[in-house]
Order: C-alpha cells, then sequence, then structure tokens
C-alpha cells in the first residue's frame, strides 16, 4: 500500500482528498501547517500533496527542509499561477504543480503517475556506480561523490546528472530533459532546465570538475 502525505490547512480539503485516495487503496497522513508536515514527512510517505500557502512554513519553505532527505515525489497544492511560482517551486525540490480547485480525478491519475515513475526508476537501473575523473556517480544510492567527499544535490539535479551521465556523450535539448524529468503531464516548462543545470554546474566547478557541456543550439551532454 503505497503511503500519502497531505499537508493543507483547509481541513475540508484534507478530508476530501483522505476520502478518495483512501478509498483508491492508499494510507494517508494529513498534516495542517508546516511543523507537521515537515514531522510526518520522516515517515518516509511514497508522495506529497504539499499546499503552497500553510501557517508555520510555507509549502517551499516545507519542501525545502525535507526535500535534503526526502527523495519521494512532491506535488504542489497552489492557487499561484505565475510562471516565476511554478520556477521557485521547481527549483526548491518539487515534482509538478496542480492548480486549485482541481479536478480530484486528474490529482489521482497525476498521483499514480509519479509513483509509477519512481517504481520504474528504482527497478530499471542496471548500473549501480560509474567514475568520472574525481566524481563517483552512485546510481543505487543516488549521491554524488568528489575525491570520496559527497557533493549535495537536490532530487531533480541528481535526476539531470543520472540521464545525462548514463548516456554520456548523447546531447539532449531542453525540452527532452523536461520531460523525462518532469514528466510530459508536468505544470511548467523547460526554462527550469537551465536553472538546475546552472547549479549543478556551480556544485561540480566547486571540485574543480566540469562535465556538463552546452552543444550551442542542440542542448546538453555529459563529457566522458
Amino acid at each position: 500500500m503505497y503511503r500519502i502525505l497531505i499537508a493543507d490547512d483547509e481541513p475540508d480539503i484534507v478530508a476530501m482528498l483522505r476520502d478518495y485516495f483512501e478509498m483508491n487503496g492508499y494510507e494517508i497522513t494529513a498534516a495542517y501547517n508546516g511543523k507537521e508536515a515537515i514531522a510526518a514527512a520522516g515517515k518516509n510517505p511514497d508522495i506529497i500533496l504539499l499546499d503552497v500557502n500553510m501557517p508555520d512554513s510555507d509549502g517551499l519553505t516545507v519542501c525545502r527542509t525535507v526535500r535534503e532527505y526526502v527523495s519521494c515525489p512532491i506535488i504542489f497544492l497552489t492557487a499561484r499561477i505565475e510562471d516565476s511560482d511554478k520556477i521557485a517551486g521547481f527549483a526548491a525540490g518539487g515534482d509538478d504543480y496542480v492548480i486549485k480547485p482541481f479536478s480530484i480525478e486528474e490529482l489521482g491519475a497525476r498521483v499514480a503517475a509519479h509513483i509509477r515513475r519512481e517504481r520504474r526508476s528504482a527497478s530499471d537501473s542496471s548500473v549501480n556506480v560509474r567514475f568520472f575523473g574525481s566524481l563517483a556517480v552512485d546510481y543505487s544510492a543516488k549521491t554524488v561523490t568528489a575525491g570520496g567527499q559527497p557533493i549535495e544535490f537536490p532530487k531533480k539535479e541528481f535526476e539531470i546528472i543520472e540521464l545525462l551521465s548514463v548516456n554520456a556523450g548523447q546531447v539532449f535539448d531542453k525540452e527532452r530533459i523536461y520531460e523525462r524529468i518532469w514528466g510530459y503531464d508536468a505544470e511548467g516548462d523547460s526554462s527550469v532546465v537551465a536553472e538546475h543545470i546552472r547549479r549543478i554546474r556551480t556544485k561540480l566547478a566547486a571540485v574543480n570538475e566540469s562535465r556538463i557541456e552546452t552543444v550551442w543550439g542542440m542542448g546538453y551532454k555529459w563529457i566522458k
């Protein structure tokens, strides 16, 4: 049974979502503010539905706080629709946006799709570790180290590294990276890819590694 953490300060929404997902075979944990959401995230949910506007800590703060130790998908529930809000959410470590008011059937389909994608990713990894100069990329543990020292990459940054490094030398444009990492049904656009690539490069440059090359007019590739 898959576990969903629902974090929203509106009890009616939590109750509606709890009824729907329990009826569809999910186990539900509820949180009604940011502090409760952070505490509940430690119970290893399979996916988190996270309201952006909550007391104590808003959804973006919660996401940034838990993302370092929670790898499951995080879907924001929000009335905000500006591109800048979406980019901020993705940069904080979110995986998807659902705009209020939403179709509960669409939300259910997105939850199921994210969980399927997570399970495929976990089962399809035939490569455990690869080495690139001083870097060691562990695809099972989802970690990157340089000279034995860990480099912290949030979930989406690591998934980009994984996609490019497993296919080293192959060029991926921003749209293809976005579709592979965020999914075809994600709310947002490929401009967020460039920001994630910039962050990855900054962290790699700090350990004197430069592995992501821009192929002008085409996209990005991982240097073997």
